[in-house]
């Protein structure tokens, strides 16, 4: 299989040169191993059910034998013998120098398991990866650079996506799933499928060995995308899973929701607290999300078609895909995304900080009718900051205000708002 390039790839370079190790973290199927084999020149993969208990049996008498080849070695799937972490990062102060190993991990280890964990800091430095966003699966053309708009660069006027409504929503279910790539549109589409089934029958058990139901798997996971991109409350998805499963309790919804956090399927957005408002009216919770969102779709037994069908469910699974792209993007120039709504319904749905102090505000919006509502929101908050820093300054300024859209056609408002194509953008 020919690899194609992901943004991650210069991060993986920088960090191999600066630290002992790399743990590229994420879901299953999002190409990490991959990504780590194009770095590693030798590899072990604890995933393998055929080699599992000898491998075990290993780390039981001498584990170095487990570490040794050339290196960077890559241990895929680390978390099977979770005793290889400390022998890793103890190997790595023994040669003192860097690019040793490229650990995977599609789970992370549970509370019991990771108390006996060195944390690995100043040893092995951290990669997340994500399925492809559409600019790394060649969906997006790549015309419009956040980098460029964070550093004010960029000239957002008549650059035009050729992904269409009816494309976008192909997209949206078929998802950023590297293997799905050159399949036709039925197999493209049935491997998130097989990934959801995975994730349900087998992966929530082999996570710790405990047994837990299929059936309320999918139920949690089906009101969880009911609410996908909002701030509902865990009891609101114990509501809906009463409603059309059975009643669960609050410990099972969140032993859950811990589970699917822990193998990288939920990917929560954290909220932003500036200092504009008193600390009581800022909502906290973090926004709903999936780490890609073909999850939702899948779930939710949606087909293309009838996510194009449905506008409103379809604006909600959009904007999870403009955070999977924009977090790549913006972790790839050193940024991070947030969101902001605060009670008096003032709302942001993407906040993107720059290690530079710069950061800019952004609104998601499928159509072309939400793109005013979007730009006079995003105008409310700049004036908002700036009648606080007449008072004291508290927040500086916004750099950029942007509306990510899935119209085709990129222009700048007479505000100054950019509105950019989700089908142009890259890092």
């Amino acid at each position: 299989m020919i690899y194609r390039k992901r943004i991650i790839d210069s991060i993986m370079e920088e960090k191999l040169e600066t630290t002992g190790g790399i743990v590229i973290r994420g879901p299953k199927w999002c190409g990490k191993t991959r990504t780590a084999k194009e770095f590693a020149k030798s590899f072990l993969e604890l995933q393998d059910d055929e080699q599992l208990e000898r491998n075990r049996l290993l780390a039981g008498s001498d584990i170095s034998l487990l570490l040794k080849g050339e290196k960077p070695r890559l241990i895929d799937e680390w978390q099977v013998i979770p005793r290889i972490w400390n022998s890793v990062r103890s190997d790595i102060d023994r040669q003192n120098r860097s690019g040793l190993y490229i650990l995977t991990g599609s789970a992370t280890p549970n509370d019991r398991e990771s108390k006996d964990l060195h944390s690995g800091a100043g040893r092995l430095s951290f990669v997340d990866m994500k399925p492809m966003t559409l600019y790394e699966s060649g969906e997006s053309n790549g015309s419009i650079s956040l980098r460029e708009i964070m550093e004010g660069t960029a000239h957002i006027s008549g650059q035009t996506s050729a992904i269409d409504y009816q494309g976008l929503a192909f997209l949206a279910c078929r998802g950023g799933w590297p293997s799905a790539l050159e399949k036709s549109s039925k197999i493209a589409l049935g491997i998130v499928k097989e990934y959801v089934n995975s994730l349900c029958e087998s992966d929530i058990i082999r996570i710790d060995g405990k047994m837990r139901n299929p059936d309320l798997a999918r139920a949690i996971l089906r009101a969880y995308a009911r609410h996908v991109s909002t701030l509902e409350s865990d009891s609101t998805l114990m509501d809906d899973v009463g409603f059309h499963h059975g009643s669960v309790s609050r410990q099972t919804m969140a032993e859950y929701l811990n589970i699917f956090k822990r193998l990288y399927v939920l990917d929560e957005v954290p909220s932003w607290n500036p200092n504009l408002r008193s600390k009581t009216s800022i909502r906290t919770s973090p926004k709903k999300g999936f780490t890609d969102p073909s999850i939702a779709t899948a779930v939710l037994e949606c087909s293309p078609q009838e996510l194009a069908l449905d506008p409103q469910t379809f604006g909600f699974i959009f904007e999870n895909m403009v955070n999977r792209d924009l977090s790549v993007y913006a972790n790839k120039i050193g940024g991070y995304v947030r969101h902001y709504r605060d009670r008096q319904k003032l709302e942001c749905d993407h906040v993107i900080h720059f290690q530079n102090g710069k950061y800019g505000l952004v609104q998601t919006k499928l159509g072309s009718h939400g793109i005013e509502d979007g730009v006079a929101k995003l105008a409310q908050m700049r004036d908002l900051i700036r009648e606080k820093n007449k008072i004291k300054m508290t927040v500086k300024e916004p750099d950029f205000l942007m509306v990510v859209t899935g119209m085709n056609t990129a222009f700048t408002t007479p505000e100054g708002v950019l509105v950019v194509p989700v089908g142009c953008l890259r890092d």
